[in-house]
This record gives C-alpha cells, sequence and structure tokens, in this order.
C-alpha cells in the first residue's frame, strides 16, 4: 500500500524535545516528541502509567524515526480524572492527539500492556490512521479463560479479587473494561498490516496467582501466538529474558522488532 510521505511536520523536530501540554476536548494531555525520520511512532504505555514508562526505548527510536509519547488522561501529568475510560475512549483520545499535532500519515503504533488494549480498539476504529502495529505484553480479554482453565474455582476467586483491587482505584478500570465485553473481542477488523507481539514466557518462582504459573505462561504464550498468526503479516515472539515490562528488561528486543516492521514497510512502499 502507497502512503504519502510526510514532510515538514517530522522534520521539524530536533533529535530531542521537551514534553509539554496539549488541549484535547476538555483535558491536557502532555507529550513529547522527538527525531526526524520518515515513519512516525506513537507510544502507547500501559495502565496508569506515565510517557516516562518509555524511557529506555525513546531516545534509541528517535535515532530511526520520529516518535511521539503521551500520557493518557489521568496518568503522568496529563489532566487528573475520576471517572471511568473504556480502551475505545483512550483510542478516541490518541485519535484526537495525532489529530491536534497535524500527523497526517498513518503512523506504527507501539503500545505496553493495557495500551495493548487500546492499541486495537485504535486499530479498529482507525484504519486509515496505522500501517503498523507491535504490542509488548498486551493485555488481553482472554487472559480471564487462562485462569479458569487451570483452576475453575480458584480461576474465578482470583479473578474477583483482580476486579476489586481494580475497581479500587476509583477510575480506568481496565479489568473491568475488557473482562465485561461480551462477547470476547478478538478485533478481526483490523486491516492487513504488519503485526507483531512480544510476549513474556518468563517463568516466576513464586506465583502471585494462577496466570503466573509454569502452566499459565506456557497458555499465554499459546494465545499470543495463535492470535498474531491469523494476520497475514502476523508474528509472535515469545521471550524468557523479559519480565511484563520488555522495554525496560529488553530495549534491544524492542528496537530490533520495531525496525523490522519499518522495513517491511520500506519494502512496500
Amino acid at each position: 500500500m502507497k502512503f504519502i510521505l510526510f514532510i515538514g511536520f517530522a522534520l521539524s523536530f530536533t533529535v530531542s524535545a521537551q514534553a509539554t501540554r496539549i488541549n484535547i476536548n476538555e483535558f491536557e494531555l502532555e507529550y513529547e516528541i522527538a527525531g526526524n525520520g520518515q515513519h512516525i511512532v506513537l507510544l502507547e504505555a500501559g495502565g496508569s502509567a506515565g510517557m516516562s514508562d518509555w524511557e529506555p526505548v525513546f531516545e534509541h527510536i528517535a535515532e530511526h524515526a520520529t516518535v511521539i509519547r503521551y500520557s493518557r488522561v489521568g496518568n503522568g501529568n496529563s489532566t487528573a480524572i475520576k471517572r471511568h475510560f473504556t480502551s475505545r475512549d483512550y483510542a478516541d483520545y490518541a485519535n484526537a492527539l495525532l489529530v491536534a499535532l497535524d500527523i497526517n500519515q498513518p503512523v506504527i503504533l507501539v503500545a505496553h500492556s493495557y495500551g495493548g488494549s487500546v492499541a486495537r480498539d485504535f486499530a479498529a476504529a482507525y484504519p486509515n490512521q496505522i500501517k503498523a502495529l507491535l504490542m509488548l505484553d498486551p493485555s488481553s480479554e482472554h487472559d480471564v479463560d487462562i485462569l479458569r482453565a487451570i483452576d475453575l474455582e480458584r480461576g474465578n476467586r482470583e479473578i474477583a479479587q483482580i476486579k476489586l483491587d481494580d475497581m479500587a482505584n476509583g477510575m480506568s478500570n481496565q479489568y473491568l473494561d475488557f473482562w465485561s465485553k461480551r462477547p470476547l473481542p478478538d478485533y478481526p477488523q483490523i486491516q492487513d498490516m504488519p503485526v507483531t507481539v512480544i510476549t513474556s514466557v518468563k517463568k516466576v518462582e513464586n506465583p502471585a496467582n494462577l496466570f503466573f504459573t509454569d502452566q499459565g505462561r506456557q497458555m499465554w504464550g499459546e494465545l499470543w501466538q495463535q492470535w498474531a498468526n491469523a494476520f497475514p503479516q502476523g508474528r509472535a515472539v515469545l521471550t524468557e529474558k523479559s519480565g511484563h515490562f520488555v522495554q525496560f528488561d529488553e530495549p534491544e528486543l524492542v528496537i530490533n522488532e520495531l525496525l523490522a516492521l519499518m522495513q517491511k514497510l520500506d519494502k512496500h512502499d
């Protein structure tokens, strides 16, 4: 697929820039842009995380692309809120941010953890705004299936407790957000584009719940392998070297997979 090259806006940035804030609807979002590459990379952080979660890879990405990191409403130094947002709400705000920044070229979306749910909603709702997807140990609405498959009774108890803990936040009820959806979505409407998922299957000595048992780790890897392989250009990377924060544990892996996506895109341009 051919895309119009984005010129001017991207080239106006230096390799590094300071964080600033921008009005998006009724909120202010903090963001930072660096680099001056042809590709534009949007970074979507995990649940309750601000843009500082991208510190290990941000400057490295800026060496190869124009990169944008930001804090979702309620996180980081963006406007504090106490109301519930869904992953689709966040996806809408991500799109509004791109519009406000006058981004008129599809982006490569890189997402971590709960940001993966936001990214998949974004890819489904705004197909013209995205050209590749890289997810780092993303959250899944199907992780409840893993808990219940290992031990139904114990799994249901653990799920109930996780929901209670999440509700105590008072906002951004991530677990309620995607666990309560029926039927559980697989986002088949995401367009044919390069899609890569890096999944942590690192074993844990003292697992806090069934999800982190050896069996849970194996099933987690299989879940994302099956999901990624359903896409014509899908790729699943399983790692035993990283915990949940892949960008901190293996930043070089994140950069290498992102560069591989860029190379795929360049071949099709």
